[in-house]
């Protein structure tokens, strides 16, 4: 990991708006060439998981375990945008345990614009019941790439409720209305949205021209147990860097680890000063 990610950790805006808001948004992190690629690299295998399963061409998708498909996503794992605001946040104590690419196909040009509620949810919610702690812990958070724009509404919009991160009653139930102060994130292709696993949030459906895009990355302390089935071990083994080891094969026994074990922390004791460090 070059130094040069250093000039992207988190910001004292970010880290404001991440503990108060459960969420923020860093803008041109990929150009548009990177966003062109990985949108092929996208429909490739969207394109596959829906040929095996037989899925409706407007249903959106989201295929998990996506990191071996091709090499551009596995970069994506430790980007320097994005990468050094994601242990600036959690610490070094960090792996991938869970990844999912996301499509939503434009819905047909009569198909009702129904304002039904959207499907709310957090992420890992058995978490909340069986720690029961006020409030509840965050564990893990994720990385958004949208790889297209969806500055507007009605484009397949992420929606989230802004500061639900903190709230531990369950969510409500039922077909009713959306929740209060439910917010479209409206942003630029290229740019990433980096969120709490606790807070509130939703997909919704797409009525504009364009598939929606974008690849989630989840990270997690490394005692939590992936959720994926990570199944691009062999192929990356012997070729990712020491760091993305860490983030991808979690060890076999738990434990601190050396500095062997846990390159991540190794780095940063070596290129940050001590008290900017985080330590978990």
């Amino acid at each position: 990991m070059d130094k040069g990610c250093l000039d992207y950790l988190l910001t004292e805006e970010e880290r404001h708006a991440f503990e108060t808001q459960g969420y923020f948004i860093v803008k041109d992190v990929l150009d548009s060439d990177q966003c062109e690629n990985l949108i092929k690299a996208a429909d490739r295998v969207d394109a596959e998981f829906r040929k095996q399963n037989r899925s409706n061409p407007h249903k959106p998708i989201s295929t998990t375990d996506f990191i071996g498909h091709d090499d551009q996503f596995v970069e994506l794992l430790d980007w320097y945008k994005t990468f050094p605001k994601v242990w600036d946040l959690m610490g070094w104590n960090i792996q991938l345990y869970h990844a999912h690419l996301t499509v939503t196909p434009p819905l047909p040009s009569d198909a009702p614009r129904e304002r039904k509620r959207l499907g709310w949810h957090q992420d890992s919610p058995v978490l909340n019941s069986e720690m029961g702690t006020n409030p509840f812990p965050m564990i893990s958070l994720k990385v958004g790439f949208f790889l297209t724009d969806t500055q507007e509404t009605d484009r397949g919009n992420f929606y989230v409720v802004p500061g639900s991160h903190l709230l531990t009653e369950a969510p409500p139930a039922g077909d009713g209305p959306n929740p209060q102060g439910a917010t479209p994130v409206c942003i630029p292709a290229g740019s990433a949205a980096i969120f709490d696993r606790r807070i509130r949030h939703a997909a919704s459906p797409n009525y504009w021209t364009e598939t929606r895009r974008v690849l989630f990355y989840g990270y997690s302390y490394r005692w939590l147990r992936a959720r994926d089935d990570m199944s691009y071990a062999d192929k990356y083994r012997n070729t990712c860097s020491r760091i993305q080891a860490q983030l991808l094969f979690p060890p076999e026994i738990w434990g601190p680890g050396s500095g062997d074990e846990l390159p991540l922390r190794k780095w940063m004791e070596e290129n940050i000063a001590e008290e900017a460090a985080v330590v978990v």
